[in-house]
C-alpha cells in the first residue's frame, strides 16, 4: 500500500515562498502521475497542480499558474510544490495525490487513489 506524507506547510506573511514536499513510500514512486490540492474553510477542494508520470510534464490551475512550480525526483521518491507570490487566497490545507494514471495529469480528485493527510498553509497579510 503506498503512503504519502506532506511537509513544508506553515505561515507566511503575503508575497513570501513555502516548498512543500510529499514523500511517497510502499510502491515505485515513478509509477504513478501525482497532483496537488487544497481545501480552504468552507469550500470544496481544488486541483492545484499535477505531474506527469512518464515525462514529467505539469499542468497548473489558472490560479497558480506562473507563481506555483511542482517538480518530482523519481531518487528520493518526493514530488515538490514550489510556492512563490503567496496570497492570502492561498490559504489551505494541501494535499499531494498519486494516480497510476499512464499518461498525463488529470485534475480529478476522483481519479487519485492514495492521498496524504495534508499540510497546513497560512497566508497572513
Amino acid at each position: 500500500q503506498v503512503q504519502l506524507v506532506e511537509s513544508g506547510g506553515g505561515l507566511v506573511q503575503a508575497g513570501g515562498s513555502l516548498r512543500l514536499s510529499c514523500a511517497v513510500s510502499g510502491r515505485t514512486f515513478s509509477s504513478y502521475a501525482m497532483g496537488w490540492f487544497r481545501q480552504a474553510p468552507g469550500k470544496e477542494r481544488e486541483f492545484v497542480g499535477g505531474i506527469s508520470r512518464r515525462y514529467g510534464s505539469t499542468y497548473y490551475a489558472d490560479s497558480v499558474k506562473g507563481r506555483f512550480t511542482i517538480a518530482r525526483d523519481n531518487a528520493k521518491n518526493t514530488m515538490y510544490l514550489q510556492m512563490n507570490s503567496l496570497a492570502v487566497e492561498d490559504t489551505a490545507v494541501y494535499y499531494c495525490a498519486a494516480t497510476l494514471r499512464e499518461f498525463g495529469v488529470t485534475t480529478q480528485g476522483r481519479d487519485y487513489t492514495n492521498w496524504g493527510q495534508g499540510t497546513q498553509v497560512t497566508v497572513s497579510s
